[in-house]
């Protein structure tokens, strides 16, 4: 036997504002069972309670209310376990996010510099497959995941490493031109769905980020700060390239990427303040 309660006494026993319970309603997730016609006052059934508390407890693990609605429209079937299956699965992704931002945060106020090995290269010109296009920083992670995937389903076996260049403006707005590339031969022919480029060659500063990429920012800052200190800087866009890459490897520790500061020429090495950079190769 069900009974019904006011929308005040609902949110006792559910724990749910007023305020929320109105907001439920409006949106047609969780509607009252009957609604006064001359007050407007709002009454709801005690077998409505259940379905309240997995609403709060979905809210309660950030679930979007789209989703939320799937679940409890799903009822107790496939699709209600597999909403909450990716929802589970996408904060566990956020929690060890999470967790590799605290320790690169706990790494940051660790006093000292941090140890950057430094290569100086020159890369010769060359011929590749690219995807180029305007790209917001907070979606480059997706982009990449589209152009990666296009270029390696068109290249197919051409050894290479792959790489991108990141227009100045990518940097300074957020957005800018970002072009994703494999190195091809010299003749090679062109293809549906990418472009053919030669990318000049340079002198570079070159350091590796071996990991995940949440402390990435600082192996900018670190290498940056030494083109800056012994270097002249080049016109050109910063190039990475990816010899172990997310489509290489399933765990982030593993990944490598190279970041190269284009440069004019060598710099002459016994400047003051070299000793900071135990590790340079020419």
């Amino acid at each position: 036997m069900t009974a019904t309660v006011t929308v005040g006494e609902f949110s006792r026993l559910t724990h749910l504002s007023v305020k929320t319970l109105h907001h439920y309603h409006e949106i047609g997730l969780l509607a009252p069972v009957s609604v006064d016609a001359t007050s407007g006052y709002r009454r709801y059934g005690t077998g409505q309670v259940e379905t309240a508390l997995l609403i709060r407890r979905l809210r309660l693990l950030r679930m979007p209310l789209p989703d939320v609605r799937a679940v409890v429209e799903a009822g107790d079937g496939a699709a209600r376990e597999e909403t909450l299956r990716s929802h589970l699965e996408r904060m566990e992704r956020e929690l060890a996010q999470t967790r590799d931002v605290v320790v690169s945060l706990r790494e940051l106020l660790t006093p000292g510099r941090p140890v950057l090995d430094v290569e100086y290269r020159f890369i010769p010109p060359f011929r590749a497959y690219g995807i180029r296009d305007q790209v917001l920083r907070d979606g480059i992670g997706p982009w990449c995941e589209y152009a990666f995937g296009r270029l390696g389903a068109v290249t197919g076996d051409i050894p290479g490493t792959s790489g991108a260049t990141y227009s100045d403006e990518f940097f300074a707005d957020d957005e800018g031109e970002v072009l994703a590339f494999h190195p091809v031969p010299p003749d090679q022919p062109a293809a549906d769905g990418v472009e053919l480029v030669d990318l000049p060659g340079g002198y570079f500063a070159i350091a590796v980020h071996t990991g995940p990429m949440t402390d990435f920012d600082r192996t900018y800052g670190a290498l940056g700060s030494h083109v800056a200190e012994f270097c002249e800087v080049a016109p050109g866009p910063i190039r990475e390239l990816y010899p172990i890459s997310p489509g290489d490897v399933s765990d982030p520790a593993d990944y490598r990427t190279e970041v190269c500061w284009p440069i004019q020429r060598i710099p002459v090495t016994g400047a003051v303040g070299w000793e900071k950079y135990p590790t340079l190769k020419g």
